[in-house]
């Protein structure tokens, strides 16, 4: 996948429509509507950013597939996803985040499922359950799976997501994005190492979360 990009193409409708709309305003003489306009432009075209990053050569590190501040560290049960007990990690993605997603670990795309849901503010931990998501299952070469989960929070309305099953994926390769705030969850075998603690604030495809065993 080449989204190397400066702005993501999901943004450009939003742009040009917000764009298109502060030149009319201008001409139609609306100069302080036409300000405002201008500014959420630039805003919109920032959000939809997509920066490049280092990623990490430790082969055995898994890295954070978003941009955010860690909200959740804790040990979760299997699912109809994958079997076994795994280390959940929730990140949290304000609208001042960069929303782009990245792979964590290089591996193969074993499942991809997605599930209408409500638009619980994603701070919330209920947001895991009953939000709109798109879970990714990565088999890596070792065996592991790793799962990430892209929750639509309260303003986020669209998740997008470019991965398909059976894809090879690289770690810190480009998947996605969640419009306008949103969250992920991370989903790691037991025995990882975690690297990071409450509060931290990581990023995408660069931040280690952990260490695999």
């Amino acid at each position: 996948m080449n989204r190397k990009s400066i702005i993501v193409p999901e943004g450009l409708p939003f742009i040009t429509a917000v764009g298109i709309l502060t030149l009319l305003l201008f001409g139609f003489g609306f100069f302080k509507a036409a300000a405002l306009a201008l500014g959420a432009t630039f805003f919109i075209a920032w959000f939809f950013r997509n920066p490049e990053r280092k990623i990490p050569e430790d082969e055995d590190a898994v890295v954070s597939p978003a941009d955010g501040k860690v909200i959740i560290i804790e040990e979760a049960p299997g699912s109809d996803l994958a079997s076994g007990k795994f280390i959940k990690i929730s990140i949290f993605m304000n609208v001042f985040n960069v929303h782009v997603n990245r792979i964590p670990y290089t591996g193969t795309v074993k499942l991809i499922r997605y599930k209408k849901g409500k638009f619980i503010s994603a701070n919330f931990d209920k947001a895991s359950a009953l939000n709109e998501q798109n879970a990714v299952v990565i088999k890596t070469p070792k065996g592991h799976e790793i799962i990430t989960v892209q929750i639509a929070g309260l303003i986020a309305r669209r998740i997008v997501c470019w991965l398909k099953e059976g894809m090879a994926v690289e770690k810190g390769e480009r998947f996605g994005l969640i419009r306008f705030g949103s969250r992920l969850d991370v989903y790691l075998p037991p025995g990882t190492i975690i690297r990071v603690k409450l509060g931290d604030k990581v990023q995408s495809g660069q931040t280690i979360l952990g260490e695999l065993p």
